[in-house]
Protein backbone atom coordinates (compact mmCIF):
# COMPACT_ATOMS: atom_id res chain seq x y z
CA UNK A 1 0.00 0.00 0.00
CA UNK A 2 1.44 3.11 -0.90
CA UNK A 3 0.52 6.49 1.01
CA UNK A 4 1.25 9.61 0.63
CA UNK A 5 0.74 12.28 3.21
CA UNK A 6 0.59 16.28 2.78
CA UNK A 7 4.22 17.37 4.55
CA UNK A 8 3.61 20.63 3.62
CA UNK A 9 2.57 21.92 7.08
CA UNK A 10 6.40 20.55 8.18
CA UNK A 11 7.92 23.62 5.83
CA UNK A 12 8.38 26.57 8.16
CA UNK A 13 7.59 27.54 12.09
CA UNK A 14 5.82 24.46 12.96
CA UNK A 15 1.78 25.71 14.69
CA UNK A 16 -0.29 22.89 15.74
CA UNK A 17 -0.88 21.04 12.76
CA UNK A 18 2.55 21.39 11.71
CA UNK A 19 3.53 19.04 14.71
CA UNK A 20 0.38 16.63 14.38
CA UNK A 21 1.52 16.22 10.53
CA UNK A 22 5.33 15.16 11.75
CA UNK A 23 4.36 13.44 14.81
CA UNK A 24 2.03 11.46 12.63
CA UNK A 25 4.80 10.58 9.93
CA UNK A 26 7.57 9.85 13.20
CA UNK A 27 4.35 7.21 14.72
CA UNK A 28 3.35 5.91 11.28
CA UNK A 29 6.91 5.24 10.04
CA UNK A 30 7.67 3.62 13.48
CA UNK A 31 4.98 1.01 12.88
CA UNK A 32 5.16 0.77 9.30
CA UNK A 33 4.06 -3.27 8.08
CA UNK A 34 6.11 -4.90 5.78
CA UNK A 35 4.47 -3.79 1.84
CA UNK A 36 4.06 -0.10 2.97
CA UNK A 37 5.64 3.02 1.31
CA UNK A 38 5.09 5.95 3.48
CA UNK A 39 5.32 9.25 1.26
CA UNK A 40 5.52 13.21 1.60
CA UNK A 41 4.71 15.94 -0.63
CA UNK A 42 4.65 19.38 -0.70
CA UNK A 43 2.70 21.99 -2.37
CA UNK A 44 5.06 25.12 -2.29
CA UNK A 45 7.29 26.47 -5.49
CA UNK A 46 10.41 27.97 -2.72
CA UNK A 47 10.24 25.51 -0.34
CA UNK A 48 9.84 22.11 -1.97
CA UNK A 49 13.82 21.50 -1.35
CA UNK A 50 13.65 21.42 2.46
CA UNK A 51 11.02 18.89 2.22
CA UNK A 52 13.82 15.85 2.43
CA UNK A 53 15.21 17.51 5.95
CA UNK A 54 11.78 17.52 7.50
CA UNK A 55 10.93 13.88 7.22
CA UNK A 56 11.73 11.43 9.33
CA UNK A 57 13.19 8.15 8.53
CA UNK A 58 11.73 5.49 6.47
CA UNK A 59 9.86 8.29 4.89
CA UNK A 60 10.48 8.90 1.26
CA UNK A 61 9.61 12.72 -0.80
CA UNK A 62 7.70 12.31 -3.88
CA UNK A 63 6.34 14.66 -6.65
CA UNK A 64 7.32 18.22 -7.69
CA UNK A 65 7.61 21.66 -6.96
CA UNK A 66 4.12 23.75 -7.12
CA UNK A 67 2.36 26.97 -6.24
CA UNK A 68 -0.22 26.26 -3.16
CA UNK A 69 -2.34 29.26 -4.10
CA UNK A 70 -2.55 28.54 -7.87
CA UNK A 71 -3.40 24.92 -7.03
CA UNK A 72 -6.14 25.83 -4.33
CA UNK A 73 -7.69 28.57 -7.00
CA UNK A 74 -7.89 25.54 -9.18
CA UNK A 75 -9.44 22.65 -7.21
CA UNK A 76 -12.13 25.50 -5.25
CA UNK A 77 -13.39 25.72 -8.52
CA UNK A 78 -12.13 22.41 -10.72
CA UNK A 79 -11.28 18.97 -10.69
CA UNK A 80 -7.85 19.69 -12.00
CA UNK A 81 -4.87 19.35 -11.48
CA UNK A 82 -5.61 15.69 -10.18
CA UNK A 83 -3.20 15.22 -7.11
CA UNK A 84 -1.41 12.44 -9.21
CA UNK A 85 0.06 14.78 -11.00
CA UNK A 86 1.34 16.85 -8.83
CA UNK A 87 2.77 14.54 -5.78
CA UNK A 88 2.87 11.54 -8.59
CA UNK A 89 0.99 8.46 -7.94
CA UNK A 90 0.04 6.78 -5.23
CA UNK A 91 -3.07 4.39 -3.57
CA UNK A 92 -4.07 6.71 -0.54
CA UNK A 93 -3.16 10.54 -0.49
CA UNK A 94 -3.37 12.18 3.11
CA UNK A 95 -4.73 15.76 2.90
CA UNK A 96 -3.63 16.71 6.76
CA UNK A 97 -4.57 20.80 6.16
CA UNK A 98 -8.05 20.60 5.05
CA UNK A 99 -8.00 20.65 1.44
CA UNK A 100 -8.06 17.48 -0.53
CA UNK A 101 -7.07 17.67 -4.23
CA UNK A 102 -9.01 16.34 -6.90
CA UNK A 103 -8.11 12.51 -7.45
CA UNK A 104 -7.99 10.29 -10.49
CA UNK A 105 -7.03 6.52 -9.03
CA UNK A 106 -6.30 7.13 -5.34
CA UNK A 107 -8.24 7.27 -2.10
CA UNK A 108 -8.46 10.24 -0.19
CA UNK A 109 -8.25 10.66 3.17
CA UNK A 110 -8.92 14.67 5.11
CA UNK A 111 -8.07 16.50 8.38
CA UNK A 112 -10.94 18.99 9.13
CA UNK A 113 -8.94 20.50 11.97
CA UNK A 114 -11.71 22.74 13.10
CA UNK A 115 -14.87 24.96 12.33
CA UNK A 116 -13.75 27.81 12.72
CA UNK A 117 -13.72 29.47 8.84
CA UNK A 118 -17.18 28.44 8.95
CA UNK A 119 -18.47 29.37 12.42
CA UNK A 120 -16.15 32.67 12.89
CA UNK A 121 -14.96 33.68 10.18
CA UNK A 122 -13.66 37.18 11.65
CA UNK A 123 -11.57 35.02 13.77
CA UNK A 124 -9.31 33.26 11.13
CA UNK A 125 -6.94 35.19 8.69
CA UNK A 126 -7.72 35.49 4.52
CA UNK A 127 -5.76 32.53 3.82
CA UNK A 128 -8.03 29.94 6.54
CA UNK A 129 -11.24 32.28 4.97
CA UNK A 130 -10.68 30.02 1.79
CA UNK A 131 -11.56 26.69 3.46
CA UNK A 132 -15.29 27.83 3.06
CA UNK A 133 -15.00 27.19 -0.72
CA UNK A 134 -12.32 24.73 -0.46
CA UNK A 135 -13.76 22.28 2.55
CA UNK A 136 -16.61 21.24 0.98
CA UNK A 137 -14.98 20.21 -2.15
CA UNK A 138 -12.61 18.08 -0.13
CA UNK A 139 -15.26 16.30 1.97
CA UNK A 140 -17.11 15.40 -1.53
CA UNK A 141 -13.79 14.09 -2.72
CA UNK A 142 -12.76 12.18 0.31
CA UNK A 143 -13.41 8.35 0.71
CA UNK A 144 -12.95 9.47 4.73
CA UNK A 145 -13.01 12.64 6.88
CA UNK A 146 -10.65 12.90 9.91
CA UNK A 147 -11.60 15.04 12.68
CA UNK A 148 -9.59 15.63 16.50
CA UNK A 149 -12.39 15.16 18.65
CA UNK A 150 -15.74 13.78 18.77
CA UNK A 151 -16.70 17.45 19.13
CA UNK A 152 -15.31 18.37 16.07
CA UNK A 153 -16.74 15.41 14.00
CA UNK A 154 -20.09 16.20 15.04
CA UNK A 155 -19.66 19.72 13.87
CA UNK A 156 -18.46 18.25 10.49
CA UNK A 157 -21.62 15.83 10.57
CA UNK A 158 -23.83 18.86 11.50
CA UNK A 159 -22.62 21.33 8.52
CA UNK A 160 -21.72 18.63 5.28
CA UNK A 161 -23.53 15.81 6.13
CA UNK A 162 -20.63 13.86 4.29
CA UNK A 163 -21.56 10.99 2.54
CA UNK A 164 -18.25 9.09 3.71
CA UNK A 165 -17.68 8.23 7.41
CA UNK A 166 -16.23 10.57 9.72
CA UNK A 167 -13.75 9.54 12.41
CA UNK A 168 -12.32 11.42 15.56
CA UNK A 169 -9.07 10.47 16.33
CA UNK A 170 -7.04 12.05 19.25
CA UNK A 171 -3.47 13.29 18.81
CA UNK A 172 -0.90 11.87 21.24
CA UNK A 173 2.02 13.52 23.09
CA UNK A 174 5.62 12.42 23.17
CA UNK A 175 7.53 10.84 26.21
CA UNK A 176 9.34 13.57 26.80
CA UNK A 177 6.65 15.72 27.94
CA UNK A 178 6.25 12.91 31.13
CA UNK A 179 9.89 13.18 32.13
CA UNK A 180 9.81 16.80 31.54
CA UNK A 181 11.63 18.99 34.23
CA UNK A 182 11.22 22.57 35.77
CA UNK A 183 14.29 25.08 33.59
CA UNK A 184 17.38 25.04 34.98
CA UNK A 185 19.23 28.20 35.72
CA UNK A 186 20.95 28.72 32.07
CA UNK A 187 17.49 28.13 30.47
CA UNK A 188 15.84 30.54 33.17
CA UNK A 189 18.16 33.18 32.13
CA UNK A 190 18.04 32.79 29.06
CA UNK A 191 14.73 32.88 28.22
CA UNK A 192 14.56 35.73 30.73
CA UNK A 193 12.21 33.63 33.16
CA UNK A 194 11.30 34.11 36.76
CA UNK A 195 11.08 32.06 39.57
CA UNK A 196 6.91 30.99 39.43
CA UNK A 197 5.22 32.08 36.03
CA UNK A 198 1.70 31.37 34.48
CA UNK A 199 1.87 30.43 30.28
CA UNK A 200 0.22 30.92 27.32
CA UNK A 201 1.50 28.81 24.75
CA UNK A 202 0.30 29.18 20.81
CA UNK A 203 0.33 31.45 17.93
CA UNK A 204 -0.77 35.23 18.86
CA UNK A 205 -3.68 35.47 16.66
CA UNK A 206 -7.59 36.69 17.29
CA UNK A 207 -8.77 32.87 17.66
CA UNK A 208 -6.72 32.57 20.61
CA UNK A 209 -7.79 34.80 22.79
CA UNK A 210 -4.88 36.11 24.18
CA UNK A 211 -7.02 40.02 24.81
CA UNK A 212 -9.06 38.56 27.21
CA UNK A 213 -6.28 36.08 29.15
CA UNK A 214 -4.82 39.65 29.28
CA UNK A 215 -7.50 41.18 30.08
CA UNK A 216 -7.95 38.58 33.27
CA UNK A 217 -4.41 38.40 34.20
CA UNK A 218 -4.66 42.35 35.02
CA UNK A 219 -7.61 41.51 37.22
CA UNK A 220 -4.85 39.57 39.68
CA UNK A 221 -2.25 42.13 40.46
CA UNK A 222 -0.44 39.88 42.84
CA UNK A 223 -0.44 36.99 40.22
CA UNK A 224 3.15 35.42 38.55
CA UNK A 225 4.11 37.39 35.45
CA UNK A 226 2.80 35.88 32.57
CA UNK A 227 4.71 34.33 29.82
CA UNK A 228 3.75 34.49 25.68
CA UNK A 229 5.06 31.49 23.97
CA UNK A 230 4.56 31.09 20.19
CA UNK A 231 4.85 32.97 17.00
CA UNK A 232 3.49 36.61 16.43
CA UNK A 233 0.77 35.22 14.30
CA UNK A 234 -1.39 38.01 12.65
CA UNK A 235 -4.60 40.17 13.47
CA UNK A 236 -4.41 43.30 16.02
CA UNK A 237 -0.87 43.68 17.90
CA UNK A 238 -1.81 43.73 21.72
CA UNK A 239 0.17 45.42 24.19
CA UNK A 240 2.15 42.85 25.65
CA UNK A 241 4.82 45.22 27.31
CA UNK A 242 4.09 43.61 31.27
CA UNK A 243 4.55 40.14 29.85
CA UNK A 244 7.90 37.92 28.95
CA UNK A 245 7.86 37.02 25.66
CA UNK A 246 10.32 34.36 24.27
CA UNK A 247 8.97 33.84 21.20
CA UNK A 248 8.72 30.18 19.53
CA UNK A 249 10.17 27.31 21.36
CA UNK A 250 11.22 23.91 20.36
CA UNK A 251 10.15 21.05 21.85
CA UNK A 252 13.04 20.59 24.41
CA UNK A 253 12.90 23.81 25.79
CA UNK A 254 9.18 24.18 25.32
CA UNK A 255 8.20 20.95 27.87
CA UNK A 256 10.94 22.24 30.12
CA UNK A 257 8.96 25.79 30.26
CA UNK A 258 5.77 24.21 30.25
CA UNK A 259 6.82 21.80 33.06
CA UNK A 260 7.90 25.10 35.53
CA UNK A 261 4.84 26.74 34.66
CA UNK A 262 2.35 27.29 37.08
CA UNK A 263 -0.14 26.94 35.37
CA UNK A 264 -0.72 26.52 31.73
CA UNK A 265 -3.75 28.80 30.31
CA UNK A 266 -5.29 27.76 26.71
CA UNK A 267 -8.28 30.25 26.50
CA UNK A 268 -9.05 29.96 22.90
CA UNK A 269 -12.59 30.70 21.56
CA UNK A 270 -12.17 27.59 18.87
CA UNK A 271 -10.19 24.41 19.07
CA UNK A 272 -10.75 21.06 17.60
CA UNK A 273 -8.43 19.72 20.01
CA UNK A 274 -5.90 22.11 22.33
CA UNK A 275 -2.56 19.81 22.18
CA UNK A 276 -1.05 22.36 24.83
CA UNK A 277 -3.58 20.88 27.57
CA UNK A 278 -2.77 17.69 26.67
CA UNK A 279 0.70 18.21 26.44
CA UNK A 280 0.60 20.93 30.12
CA UNK A 281 -1.37 17.76 31.80
CA UNK A 282 1.26 15.11 30.21
CA UNK A 283 3.58 17.15 32.19
CA UNK A 284 1.83 17.48 35.33
CA UNK A 285 1.29 20.97 34.88
CA UNK A 286 -2.28 22.74 36.27
CA UNK A 287 -4.26 23.88 33.27
CA UNK A 288 -6.87 26.77 33.14
CA UNK A 289 -9.04 26.39 29.68
CA UNK A 290 -11.80 27.82 27.88
CA UNK A 291 -14.82 25.72 28.28
CA UNK A 292 -15.00 24.17 24.75
CA UNK A 293 -16.12 20.60 23.81
CA UNK A 294 -13.17 19.95 22.95
CA UNK A 295 -10.90 20.86 25.80
CA UNK A 296 -13.44 18.53 27.84
CA UNK A 297 -12.23 15.42 26.17
CA UNK A 298 -8.66 16.55 26.20
CA UNK A 299 -8.91 17.94 29.51
CA UNK A 300 -11.15 15.94 31.15
CA UNK A 301 -11.85 16.24 34.55
CA UNK A 302 -8.16 17.11 35.56
CA UNK A 303 -8.04 20.27 33.77
CA UNK A 304 -10.07 23.77 34.96
CA UNK A 305 -12.70 25.30 33.06
CA UNK A 306 -14.02 28.59 31.94
CA UNK A 307 -16.16 30.41 29.51
CA UNK A 308 -13.72 32.22 26.57
CA UNK A 309 -15.41 35.77 26.97
CA UNK A 310 -15.50 35.99 30.97
CA UNK A 311 -12.18 37.54 32.16
CA UNK A 312 -13.78 37.83 35.94
CA UNK A 313 -14.14 33.79 35.53
CA UNK A 314 -11.03 33.22 33.91
CA UNK A 315 -9.08 34.96 37.01
CA UNK A 316 -11.30 33.52 39.26
CA UNK A 317 -9.94 29.84 38.01
CA UNK A 318 -6.45 31.26 38.37
CA UNK A 319 -6.42 32.19 41.14
CA UNK A 320 -7.84 28.64 42.20
CA UNK A 321 -5.55 26.71 40.46
CA UNK A 322 -2.76 29.46 42.10
CA UNK A 323 -4.29 28.63 45.55
CA UNK A 324 -4.42 24.73 45.08
CA UNK A 325 -2.47 23.52 41.93
CA UNK A 326 -3.03 19.65 43.85
CA UNK A 327 -1.24 16.96 42.74
CA UNK A 328 0.54 16.24 39.90
CA UNK A 329 -0.31 12.64 39.50
CA UNK A 330 -3.82 12.25 38.27
CA UNK A 331 -2.47 14.75 35.28
CA UNK A 332 -0.13 12.91 34.12
CA UNK A 333 -2.16 9.47 34.29
CA UNK A 334 -4.91 11.26 32.42
CA UNK A 335 -2.52 11.87 29.55
CA UNK A 336 -0.94 8.58 29.80
CA UNK A 337 -2.86 7.17 27.26
CA UNK A 338 -3.01 9.62 24.46
CA UNK A 339 0.25 8.31 22.19
CA UNK A 340 0.74 9.07 18.87
CA UNK A 341 1.38 5.27 18.42
CA UNK A 342 -2.36 4.87 19.16
CA UNK A 343 -2.91 7.91 16.80
CA UNK A 344 -1.29 6.28 13.97
CA UNK A 345 -2.70 2.79 14.37
CA UNK A 346 -5.95 4.56 14.59
CA UNK A 347 -5.27 6.44 10.94
CA UNK A 348 -3.75 3.49 9.49
CA UNK A 349 -6.71 1.83 10.27
CA UNK A 350 -8.94 4.25 8.32
CA UNK A 351 -6.48 3.84 5.43
CA UNK A 352 -7.12 0.03 4.98
CA UNK A 353 -10.60 0.67 5.82
CA UNK A 354 -10.97 3.20 2.91
CA UNK A 355 -8.43 0.66 0.32
CA UNK A 356 -10.93 -1.99 1.51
Amino acid sequence: MRVTLDGTPLLGVRTGIGRYTASLLEALARTSPIGEELRASAFTLRGHGRLAGALPAGVRTQGRAAPARVLQEAWARSEWPPVELVSGPTDIYHATNYVLPPLRRARGVVNVHDLTYLHSPDLVDPTSRRYQALVPRSIARASAVLALSQAVADQIQEAYAPRVPVVPIALGVDPLWATASAPDDALRQQLGLPSSYLLFVGTQEPRKNLATLLRAHALLPDAPPLVLVGARGWGNQLDVSGCITPGYLDDAALSSVVAGAAAVILPSHDEGFGLPVLEALAAGTPVVASDLAAHREVGGEVAVYAPPGDPEAIAAALVGVLDAPGDPGPRRRHAAPFTWERTATATRAVYQQVMA
